[in-house]
């Protein structure tokens, strides 16, 4: 897959690395907020939001990838993504920028201990630092 489209993506920390997803994939970006909890579900699913009006399931990036937990901090974000017509929300420690990679490779088998299923591939940042891009597919099976 290696092609040099310039899409935009949003680049976001979780846990010290650099993570991004589509721009085309993004709802809107909020702050931090009130969480319910939903009983009897995969373990990185934080629970829910309402999002004027719309329930929002919400899941955790550092559980997912069985990081250890972190404190919520001011910087922390809720990207609310569109995912086959349903809205998700992905909790971040920090979103970055908003970027483009003048090079996309293929995912490795696994990224910073991370199964490599996770990730359509790896961007070249301007800054030469290697950004996963998320592939939604894998990172919310389960949750559409």
């Amino acid at each position: 897959m290696h092609s040099t489209d310039k899409q935009q993506y949003i680049e976001f920390c979780v846990d010290d690395e650099n993570y991004a997803i589509s721009i085309s994939e993004i709802h809107e970006i909020i702050k931090m907020q009130e969480i319910t909890d939903i009983p009897n579900t995969y373990s990185y699913v934080q629970g829910v939001i309402n999002l004027r009006g719309r329930i929002v399931p919400v899941i955790s990036l550092r559980s997912l990838f069985m990081l250890e937990p972190d404190e919520y901090t001011k910087t922390t974000r809720i990207v609310v993504v569109n995912h086959q017509q349903e809205a998700v929300g992905i909790i971040v420690d920090k979103v970055s920028k908003v970027t483009t990679f003048g090079d996309i490779q293929p995912p490795p088998d696994k990224i910073a201990n991370v199964s490599g299923s996770y990730f359509t591939g790896i961007g070249l940042a301007s800054d030469e630092s290697l950004v996963g891009i998320l592939k939604l597919d894998e990172v919310l099976i389960g949750n559409s």
